[in-house]
């Protein structure tokens, strides 16, 4: 009976710790991050920019079927909601607390002042970031996120990469140069082992995805490749 206990509760522990996740990374037509997605349970997600902000979270109603959320739909989550209230502190005054059973925390108000309000965990994710002693080209960005070491070209790399997302753990993200066809100059050119093509600007639909996958999934991260 004891080992059965012990068993049920190591279960319990796992899916709480595994519940939270990096779901998918947007990159846009011009080599971007425009989001990184958070997963919980229950379908929510949450939507953060580079620097640790949520920009929006939500129920997806396309986890768990064959469609891909392509235009980042989100509906309102109707289960437990809960924000920081005004005897709090000042830098955590009205942001999301919980989100059904997860707890969201932030930097406070006696932080450095680069780190007051920003996001510090969803769960059992620690975020953390890169500093003003950092290269200039990622002072701000997220550096970690959980076990998931983030990494951005600095300032000293090309003019074109600077700030973009240079790998997420062992996945590497390569881009398309300066002196490359204007059409698709500066779009991501591949992350992995996953290469893509486009079409030049001689060509119908300029631009746009030629050789590739929208999704790609490598080492466990999905990443959203929009070709425009």
């Amino acid at each position: 009976m004891k080992k059965i206990f012990l068993v049920s509760a190591a279960l319990v522990f796992c899916m709480a710790v595994f519940s939270q996740r990096i779901s998918k990374i947007t990159i846009t037509g011009s080599g971007m991050v425009s989001d990184i997605v958070i997963g919980l349970d229950e379908n929510i997600q949450v939507y953060l920019t580079k620097d640790g902000q949520i920009s929006k979270w939500g129920f997806d109603r396309f986890i768990g079927s064959n469609q891909e959320n392509y235009i980042d739909y989100l509906e309102p989550y109707v289960g437990r909601v809960e924000y920081y209230s005004q005897n709090d502190d000042a830098a955590l005054r009205g942001k999301v607390k919980y989100i059904g059973k997860t707890l969201l925390t932030y930097y406070p108000s006696y932080e450095m002042e680069s780190l007051r309000g920003k996001l510090k965990s969803i769960g059992s994710l620690n975020m953390g970031y890169y500093l003003a002693y950092d290269d200039k080209a990622m002072t701000g960005s997220l550096k970690t996120i959980g076990q998931q070491n983030i990494e951005w070209y600095a300032s000293y790399e090309n003019e074109g990469l600077r700030g973009k997302l240079k790998a997420v753990g062992p996945t590497a993200l390569t881009y398309y140069g300066a002196f490359e066809d204007k059409a698709f100059r500066g779009k991501i050119k591949s992350i992995g082992s996953n290469n893509f093509i486009y079409y030049s600007s001689s060509e119908q639909y300029s631009g746009s995805i030629k050789s590739g996958a929208t999704f790609v999934t490598a080492n466990g991260v999905k990443f959203y490749v929009r070709g425009y």
